[in-house]
């Protein structure tokens, strides 16, 4: 039988605040453990909470990117388990009345083309604290610093149909919610975290059959690799004739095992109640229009606007659209080489600009600069070959000009007739056979005596000089 897979993600995401969600706690990453802690986000009696304002504005903001309706009136609720990392036996966050429902997100699958997506809902919530089981030998730690941060939850409807899927959607995911700002998405630092839940069904099925949770994934390649493994775990058990429990899993990146820890809990098991302390929060419509008009331009409206206006493929606009920063810069730095260059401007970025960057998205040389650069090359004053180079350099020297830096690597190209009369006088003097050879028939030769005089100017000559030199030197 040929068997379906069908997967769902709830993903958690850490918004872009200076505080926590409910107190004036710091949310910073790396601060000394239990350090950034006060009553209200440990939880303790009498302490009121009271939500954050920058995290509701990001959140609507995340929420219009992905295309979600948002609501005026949302309520949070408590959601009750017990966990050593929760000291308040709770986490508030929003459960019948969220935030945002019904949106959408379109993605390149590689085994189905566009595929979209359905948002169920988006809701803001608290995080809880963090538990460290390698810390201490034989007991687990616990670090509060984490306790109240806040996210956002988005939670897809199963839609996807593969792990290779579900890692394509999870980019798309990023890549939106960095361009609108809301969070830097590091899951090293646990800014995105991915619950997956999976099932099979047979191929051309419409049912949805008993779902297992996967957890404790944190990359990309990770959550394809643990659904790979689940997935491959239910087809394994269910031909043997074995039922699938609705369990949650955890995955062992050090050994890619999947492994079960609990029962899945149901929404029932956590006892949702509205949370007396914090009154339903009301969002007018005016400020929800100001966000939803203050929105930036989104990664497929620039990749389809950089397709028209610069003519280019589909994979080049994806590339120059990675992120914003990166198409801000494709941008500026086409515009410097004028109209019509948005070939020429790609080329530039995506081969030589791009390969500079430490981390792949920040380019440490301005668009000016490349441009300079760039103008020698079509001025022939500096060979493509130069270029990279000079480019590569002024990394490190970035407040002198193109020139300067060309020059003081001794790459300008020298055009000057008399000089490269003299290095094709020499070459032909040194290259008496193959000159005979050239004049005999063996036309193709011509490439050799170029590199020898191109060899000779140490690189400088302009190569197109260099040609029409030599070509007059033969026919002599």
């Amino acid at each position: 039988m040929t068997w379906e897979t069908v997967v769902g993600l709830e993903v958690h995401v850490q918004l872009l605040t200076r505080s926590k969600m409910f107190c004036a706690c710091s949310a910073r990453f790396g601060d000394p453990p239990n350090t950034n802690v006060c009553p209200v986000c440990l939880g303790l009696p009498g302490a009121l909470p009271v939500p954050n304002e920058r995290a509701v504005r990001l959140a609507v903001r995340a929420a219009y990117a992905l295309g979600c309706t948002v609501h005026g009136r949302s309520i949070f609720a408590r959601k009750n388990y017990f966990y050593p990392d929760l000291p308040k036996g709770y986490q508030i966050s929003q459960f019948d009345e969220p935030l945002a429902t019904g949106g959408s997100l379109a993605f390149a699958s590689a085994e189905r083309g566009p595929v979209t997506v359905r948002i169920k809902r988006l809701h803001l919530e608290e995080d809880a604290g963090k538990s460290f089981h390698d810390r201490v030998p034989g007991m687990t730690a616990v670090d509060f610093n984490r306790s109240g941060v806040p996210l956002v939850e988005i939670v897809s409807e199963p839609d996807l149909r593969s792990p290779a899927e579900a890692r394509a959607y999870l980019a798309a995911l990023k890549q939106v919610l960095r361009y609108v700002e809301v969070s830097d998405c590091n899951m090293e630092e646990g800014s995105l975290r991915v619950d997956a839940n999976l099932s099979i069904r047979p191929a051309g099925s419409a049912e949805l059959r008993t779902r297992t949770e996967v957890k404790n994934m944190n990359s990309f390649s990770g959550v394809e690799h643990a659904l790979t493994v689940e997935r491959a775990r239910q087809i394994a058990a269910t031909e043997r004739g074995e039922r699938i429990e609705q369990r949650t899993m955890t995955f062992d990146a050090a050994s890619g095992e999947v492994r079960p820890t609990r029962s899945k809990e149901e929404a029932q098991d956590y006892r949702y109640f509205p949370e007396p302390d914090i009154p339903p929060l009301v969002l007018g419509e005016a400020w929800l229009a100001t966000e939803r008009q203050a929105l930036p331009e989104l990664p497929a409206a620039r990749r389809e606007r950089f397709e028209r206006d610069y003519g280019l493929g589909s994979a080049e606009s994806a590339v120059v659209t990675a992120t914003a920063a990166i198409g801000d810069y494709f941008e500026s730095f086409a515009a410097r080489l004028g109209k019509d260059a948005g070939k020429d401007a790609w080329n530039w970025v995506a081969n030589d600009l791009l390969s500079l960057s430490e981390d792949g998205e920040t380019i440490p040389i301005s668009a000016g600069l490349a441009g300079e650069v760039v103008g020698l090359v079509k001025a022939g004053q500096l060979s493509r070959q130069a270029a990279r180079r000079v480019l590569s350099e002024m990394v490190t020297t970035p407040k002198n000009s193109a020139r300067e830096t060309a020059g003081r690597l001794g790459l300008l190209q020298v055009s000057d007739s008399g000089a490269i009369d003299g290095w094709v006088r020499e070459t032909l003097e040194a290259h008496p056979a193959e000159v005979a050879r050239y004049r005999s028939g063996e036309t193709k030769l011509i490439g050799f005596l170029v590199g020898q005089v191109m060899k000779r100017s140490g690189g400088k000559a302009d190569p197109k000089a260099v040609n029409t030199a030599l070509a007059a030197a033969l026919k002599k």
